[in-house]
This record gives C-alpha cells, structure tokens and sequence, in this order.
C-alpha cells in the first residue's frame, strides 16, 4: 500500500525492480515517506475508538440487514409507532453496508475493522493531498497529523466517514486533472455514488464549480494569483459538472434524494439546533485550541515567508475556517480542504537527493519497531473488548426486555432508539436519532417537551404511553416518581424502566 500511495504522490519516487535485494527494501523501508505514513497509520489508529457508541449505527445495521435480506428499499418507516407508515428515505444505504458486512462477519470487530479502514483511507488521503501540493513530507505529515487530531470528532462506525472520503478522491481528481484531463470523466460516476452514500455530496458539487470558476482566468495580485486553466481542461470540467448533476438522480429515490441536503437545511431547524455536532465549535476545547494553534502557526509563518497562494487555495482555506467555527462536525471539512492547501507553509527543509533522503538505519529500525509494538497493543485490546457493550447503550436492560415482552406503547431515551431496534425487534420505538422523519410529524418537539418537564404527565396521556424507558438520573424521571401513578420494573445502574400501575394504565396497544 505504501508503494502505492508514493507513486500516486510522486510517480518518480519508486522505479520499478524486477529483483528486490535485502539492501533494496530495508532502503525502502527506511525512506522517509515510509516513516511518515507509518507515524500517521499508527498515530490514527490509535485515535480511532473501540466502541460501538454511536447511536445511529444500530439502525443503520438494521437498513443494511433488511436490504441484503428483502432487496427491497426501505420507502416507510417500519421502526416507530409515532411515525410508522410515513414516507422515509434510506439516503445513506451504500455507506450502511460495509458497516453491516463487517458484522456479519465478526460482530462488532467487524464493524470496528471497517471504522479503521476508513478512517485510515480518509487521512491518508489528506497526506497525499497535502504532499501533491506541497511537494514536502514534512509539511504534509504536519497538517496530516493535526487533521487526524482535528477529525477525531467523526471517528466511529458512521456513514459520513465515506463521504469526506469521497470528498478527499474528488479533490485529488481535480488536482490530479492538471496532468491528465481524462480523470474528470470520473467525477460523475464519484457522484453517481456519493448520492446514494451521504448528503456530503453537495458539497463536492459546489467546490468543483468553485474550482472552475476561480481557475478559468489569469490572475494576478500581491501574493494571491491564478495561472488560468486550459480551455480543454475547463471545457471538459464544465462538461463533467452538468454530468456529475445527472447522476445525481442515479438513486432509488428520485428528486427527493436529491434534495434532502437542502432540506436538512431549510425545514430540520429542531434537529440543528438540538445535535451537538451542529453547535459552534467550543475555542476553549482541546479540538477548537489545536485549529487556533494552527490558524496561528499559518499567519506566523505567512509573516515570515510570505508565500504565494492560488486563488481557489485561499477559498478552500476560508470555507475550511469558516465551516470548522460555525458547526463542530466541519472540523473534518476543515482537514480535507484546507489542510493540504497550508502545507506549503510549514514546510521543513528537506535534502532532495535521493542518496541523502535516509535516516540513520539503527533509528529508523527503532521507529519502526516501536510503531508496530503500539499499533499491536492497541489491536489487541480491540480484540479483547469483544462484544462489550457500551454504557451509552441500555444492554443491561436487553435480557430482562426479552423475557418480559411489554404490553404496550414505551417512550424512549432518543439515543437509545437505533439500539432498541437492532436487538428489540418486536418493540416499536417512540423516537430514534433519525432526527428528520420526526421532526416532520411533531413527534421531536413533544419528546424535547416531555423531557424537558414541560407538560410531560399530558403528553405522555396523549401518546397513550404504558412504559418510560429513559435514563435515571433525569427530570422526567424524577416527575414520575413523585407524581404517583407509575411502579418501577426494571432498575440498573442509570436506566430504569416504569410502568404505569393501577388506574393510571392507558389503552396502547402495541402496535406491531
């Protein structure tokens, strides 16, 4: 893989050999590019966690499980009983079953094992960005190692890891396209699939118009210029933007896939304000003082070298900036777009004969033995957290539910709902983190009342509920406790499980 990757960063880098001698692969074994991608494999997969804490991953299992079974796509929802029948759309079905192979074929290490994988992918993909674009492994593996930091926040088994993947291959389609024209034709078939893998995908179409817009014509101010494109090469990028749009409606859905990023934006206002990776990036948290150590670092050594920026690098900085302070889930935008274009200015003094680009074999050997020592401990505790559920989740609660199936109609903690439907497949949910389809109905604005304490006893009335699912130490549990009325049947840890008693009993069938 590392041979790979060198090649497409630098083709010259690696001249092909028939024969390797033992001399031949320890030199190119302790090449520094080698080095550096071993610093950043091991440094990201030591970042990655082991855990299954996401709460969309659940449902997300389920989709891929139901699709590979039925070959069917899921149009309505089937998991609820606020909103079951209601028009949904799985817009995210190609990301979701990578995620499900690795469980079908080793549990959560499966899905762990994929997590890895892509976010190794995506980071490593900025390191070749950042290389092609400065010519200069030390820049690159800075900003790499800093974007591997900054990108923690969307480390986990989540389909939006192979959307800022799709992203880092269209970026690297167009840089790449300076050389060599006919990769463009690749972008429509990159968006053809992105649609159908995350709404991300909106956001490559935009900078790929930018990207041609900001390189069309000869520029030239102060430090800021633009060498102007091909007219071939604008042509043909014009041609693949309109192509890239059509196959945006290469999808099960039709227009309304098309159109979910826009409505994320426009209609979903209680799910943005109320997810915590879409509130403002907090500048007094490790993430927020690494980006403005960064951002300080760059105006540095803008004041002490004063390099020349092409106009789109300077727009992809200031899209990168300004998404990663307005919502704390763009840092990885921040990482992909803007990272690479800044690492022309840390770049660290390098000796360019290939003779002299080798460290010292006895620390070389050191590095790398250390390197795999830490990628082995860390993979071997992986394997030894097993099937460990974690505390996020109400596993404990999983076999009591079982054997005493619930007669009735259950609200729910909103981040428990994926998990419920993944292992209580006869227990409709009140509400899961598929945000969009409640807020839609009603249903997200009564659960944020209800937990909230806000004319909860009623709205519980009203929804029929027979069982509170939720988290102990909470409000609403509080309430129910001394409001009389409800019995406790189930108690661990911080979940509980009431159940209404006596005259208090509400007519909610269940209705599955």
């Amino acid at each position: 893989m590392g041979s790979g990757i060198l090649r497409f960063m630098d083709p010259g880098t690696i001249a092909p050999s028939k024969r390797m001698t033992g001399s031949a692969l320890a030199e190119r074994v302790f090449r520094p590019a080698f080095l550096c991608i071993a610093l950043l494999v091991a440094t990201t997969f030591c970042c990655v966690p082991r855990s299954m804490a996401d709460p969309d991953i659940w449902w997300h299992l389920r989709n891929a499980q139901m699709l590979v079974s039925t070959h069917q796509f899921i149009g309505t929802d089937v998991y609820s009983f606020t909103a079951r029948g209601a028009r949904w759309m799985n817009h995210e079905w190609i990301a979701e079953l990578p995620f499900y192979f690795g469980w079908a074929v080793d549990g959560e290490r499966g899905v762990y094992l994929i997590t890895v994988a892509a976010v190794e992918s995506l980071i490593l993909g900025i390191f070749v960005l950042a290389y092609r674009k400065s010519r200069n492994l030390g820049g690159a593996l800075m900003v790499s190692l800093v974007a591997a930091l900054l990108s923690t926040v969307s480390y986990g088994p989540r389909t939006i890891l192979f959307g800022w993947l799709l992203l880092t291959v269209e970026l690297l389609i167009l840089d790449a396209s300076e050389n060599d024209e006919r990769v463009l034709w690749g972008l429509p078939v990159l968006f053809a699939v992105w649609v159908n893998t995350h709404g991300s995908w909106l956001i490559g179409l935009v900078m790929m118009g930018g990207f041609g817009v900001l390189e069309a014509r000869r520029f030239r101010h102060g430090k800021l210029f633009c060498d102007g494109m091909r007219r071939s090469r604008l042509v043909r990028l014009g041609a693949m933007w309109i192509a890239s749009v059509g196959a945006l409606f290469v999808n099960p859905y039709g227009w309304p896939l098309v159109a979910y990023p826009f409505n994320l934006a426009f209609r979903q206002k209680l799910n943005v304000a109320n997810v915590l990776e879409w509130k403002s990036l907090d500048l007094h948290s490790p993430r927020g003082l690494i980006l403005l150590g960064l951002i300080a670092l760059l105006v540095a050594s803008q004041l002490g070298r004063g390099r020349e920026w092409r106009l789109y690098e300077l727009a992809y900085l200031s899209l990168g900036v300004y998404a990663a302070l307005t919502y704390t889930r763009f840092l990885v935008l921040f990482s992909v777009v803007a990272a690479p274009v800044m690492a022309a200015s840390f770049s660290i003094e390098e000796h360019e004969e290939r003779g002299r680009r080798r460290m010292s074999p006895m620390l070389s050997g050191a590095v790398v033995f250390f390197l795999l020592c830490l990628v082995y401990a860390r993979f071997r505790d992986a394997s030894r957290s097993g099937a460990k559920e974690e505390a996020a989740f109400p596993a404990e609660a999983i076999p009591f539910l079982v054997a005493h199936p619930l007669q009735g109609r259950v609200f729910n903690e909103c981040l428990w709902g994926g998990y419920m439907i993944w292992h209580l497949r006869a227990m409709p949910v009140f509400i899961d983190s598929r945000l969009d389809i409640f807020e839609y109905n009603g249903t997200l604005k009564d659960y944020l009342d209800i937990v909230r304490v806000n004319n909860s006893l009623a709205l519980l009335d009203r929804y029929h509920i027979q069982y509170v699912f939720f988290e102990k130490d909470t409000p609403l549990v509080y309430l129910l406790r001394h409001a009389g009325g409800w019995k406790v049947d189930f108690e661990e840890h911080n979940l509980i499980l009431l159940e209404r008693s006596g005259d208090e009993r509400r007519d909610g069938s269940n209705p599955m």
